[in-house]
């Protein structure tokens, strides 16, 4: 079973909360995210219509999928989104961003995973690798590769293999377009869901 999480929502919750079941350091429950610098698209626009997208793409392939949202006037932390998918027992979490740089030139998708650190590691970083060479395979797409962090509030209240998304930058104004193009994102999460489907037969 796959829990999909479109980040952010229509309002940020600048109210605070714990990053860790560790540590005392908090951070904000829920930020604003970035906007397309063409399309002028709020990122959490473009994360529902990726993970609507990528529902639709897991489900047909057979996988049951539950999402943190279905619309964009909710608020929910970053806490509780983890807790959702923890309290399902999903095999895999996928959270979609779109990222931002003050540099407009900078660009390509990416997948965040856990520290190495955390329990989740392994898992994490295995479905991270397996999406990461399927997305390199679709043509004109930059790929990244993937980041570890140890500071997000969505991983460290995971107890479940967990993998972020970075679908791409929109403060690069080429890829702000892509991102908004249907064709370019259906190939991307295609590529996505094939990666998970060869996660999942190695569980």
């Amino acid at each position: 079973m796959v829990y999909l999480d479109p980040g952010h929502q229509a309002r940020a919750n600048t109210i605070h909360e714990r990053v860790s079941p560790y540590s005392n350091e908090t951070k904000m429950k829920v930020t604003g995210g970035t906007t397309g610098v063409v399309t002028r698209k709020p990122e959490y626009v473009l994360n529902l219509e990726a993970a609507f997208l990528l529902e639709e793409l897991l489900t047909e392939k057979g996988f049951e999928v539950y999402l943190t949202r279905s619309a964009h006037d909710v608020d929910i932390s970053n806490k509780e989104r983890a807790e959702m998918a923890n309290e399902k027992k999903a095999d895999l979490v996928i959270r979609l961003h779109a990222d931002g740089a003050e540099n407009p030139n900078v660009s390509g998708f990416g997948v965040l995973v856990p520290s190495k650190k955390q329990a989740i590691a392994k898992q994490s970083n295995l479905a991270a690798t397996l999406i990461v060479s399927e997305v390199k395979k679709q043509s004109g797409m930059k790929v990244n590769g993937i980041r570890y962090r140890s500071d997000l509030t969505g991983f460290n209240w995971s107890t479940v293999p967990v993998v972020l998304l970075e679908m791409g930058y929109m403060t690069n104004p080429t890829e702000d377009q892509k991102l908004s193009n249907p064709a370019y994102l259906e190939g991307m999460l295609q590529a996505v869901t094939t990666g998970v489907e060869k996660y999942a037969a190695l569980q």
